[in-house]
């Protein structure tokens, strides 16, 4: 009786982590989505014979917003793994 009820609680833990883990693993893809678009975006509006003046400037400033969020989005989605991770081992 005990490792029924033991097996019952297992499953509502990992049928609840798993439907946590979902909508936010969506939620990053969309936004490293976004972050890649508007990298490539900015990329567009550069203009390479004068790279540092005028809107070029504006643009590495938005290319490098981007690649930052790509990257914290990216760390974020590796500590959530490791997070699970470590629930799961407990």
């Amino acid at each position: 009786m005990n490792t029924f009820l033991t097996q019952k609680i297992e499953f509502k833990k990992n049928l609840n982590l798993h439907l946590k883990i979902q909508p936010m693993k969506i939620f990053t893809n969309i936004l490293v989505v976004l972050a890649v678009a508007l990298l490539i975006f900015n990329i567009t509006l550069i203009d390479f014979k004068n790279p540092l003046k005028g809107d070029s400037v504006v643009a590495f400033v938005g290319i490098a917003a981007s690649f930052c969020a790509v990257l914290i989005l990216l760390i974020f989605r590796m500590s959530k793994k490791l997070v699970d991770k470590m629930n799961d081992n407990i």
